[in-house]
């Protein structure tokens, strides 16, 4: 006679009983990983090789995504990685990352996001300081942001570009939802809020419809608004659910961007002197910064050479270049690395049209 439990299939205990015992599984595989990470380390040291290749990190990355069969969805295998990748470099060097503080920002959190938790942060008063942590290697990199789908560039860290030595290794974008943060838990009686004037321009109709009376208060980040407004009941902040938690406040009102899918997209830095340029990994991108002699035609011929050389551009961008003059520096992103002749080659004929050039960095983009 058929056991009756049998037909009624498997029991909620049993289920969680082949749960434990496939994480006991797991975690034996991943000491194991682990182990063979830190006999490559041992490797690298004896070679002087250094710690984190983004570009690997991308490839092994890529690789688990198509050979992935579900159910996993495919956007869940890179953070799961990222963070068993990063949890196996701390033990052999803890990597040091510089970004715009206090603790909460949404700079952390991309931080976090690209190089997993195992890391030792440097939280920075402002972006020139974050740059400077790096370029002195008080941090192995920094982390900027450079783009918003609302607002655009993030100016500073594009005038920035110009000067530093750094270079960028690699790119992250991050989801961004705005929160209403407060002491009290009501929208009633806020005289200010304290944000970021990005966060402030982009809760700019949120703003203007709910809280029309309250002052914007602009601040260095959107943490230190919440900072501040932590010590003050009439004052309320703009900032992450992340923040929120780290200052004890509550969130009033969640998600206020004015654009329900708003995106930032930050920027890796690291020393060139430290810290290799990436390798080529298929999907890379390239970025740079040039100007153009002042005179008719000059911006057409300098993206002659792209187009010669079957270069597609992805990002064009102008800064004035503050001479006085009405003069621009163009910060542009093309698709490929410098390594592959067809880039090399539109790269050779754009410099020799530019009064000015350089190159920012090239690294491995997310193509999924």
């Amino acid at each position: 006679m058929a056991d009756p439990s049998a037909a009624a299939g498997p029991t909620l205990q049993s289920l969680r009983a082949q749960i434990d015992a496939l994480d006991l599984k797991l975690l034996a595989l991943l000491n194991e990983r682990a182990s063979l990470a830190l006999a490559v380390g041992e490797l690298k040291k004896a070679e002087g090789s250094i710690v984190f290749r983004p570009e690997r990190e991308a490839q092994v990355i890529d690789g688990l995504k198509r050979a992935n069969p579900g159910p996993l969805r495919a956007d869940s295998v890179a953070p799961i990685w990222r963070e068993v990748m990063s949890a196996c470099r701390a033990l052999e060097t803890p990597t040091r990352v510089a970004f715009l503080g206090p603790a909460g920002t949404f700079s952390e959190e991309a931080a976090l996001g690209y190089f997993g938790s195992s890391i030792v942060r440097l939280p920075c008063a402002s972006f020139d300081e974050v740059l400077h942590a790096t370029l002195a290697g008080a941090a192995d990199f920094g982390v900027v942001p450079v783009e918003n789908s609302t607002e655009g560039v993030v100016a500073r860290s594009l005038d920035l570009f110009l000067t530093t030595p750094l270079f960028i290794v690699g790119e992250t974008n991050l989801i961004v939802r705005h929160n209403l943060l407060r002491r009290e838990n009501s929208l009633d009686a806020i005289a200010a809020v304290c944000a970021h004037p990005q966060a402030l321009a982009q809760c700019h109709g949120w703003l203007a419809n709910h809280l029309p009376h309250a002052e914007r208060r602009p601040v260095a980040s959107n943490a230190e608004g919440a900072r501040i407004a932590a010590a003050d009941s009439t004052l309320a902040a703009i900032a992450s659910e992340r923040a929120g938690s780290e200052f004890g406040l509550h969130v009033v009102a969640p998600a206020i961007q004015d654009d329900a899918h708003n995106r930032t997209r930050f920027a890796i830095l690291a020393d060139p002197q430290r810290h290799p340029r990436p390798s080529a990994c298929g999907h890379d991108c390239t970025s740079l910064v040039v100007s153009v002699p002042n005179r008719p035609g000059a911006v057409h011929d300098m993206l002659v050479p792209l187009k010669q050389h079957g270069v597609s551009m992805s990002r064009f961008e102008s800064r004035p270049a503050r001479s006085g003059q009405w003069e621009y520096y163009f910060y542009i992103d093309i698709q490929g690395h410098p390594d592959e002749p067809h880039v090399a080659a539109a790269l050779q004929g754009l410099r020799s049209v530019c009064a000015f050039f350089k190159l920012l960095g090239t690294y491995p983009i997310d193509v999924h």
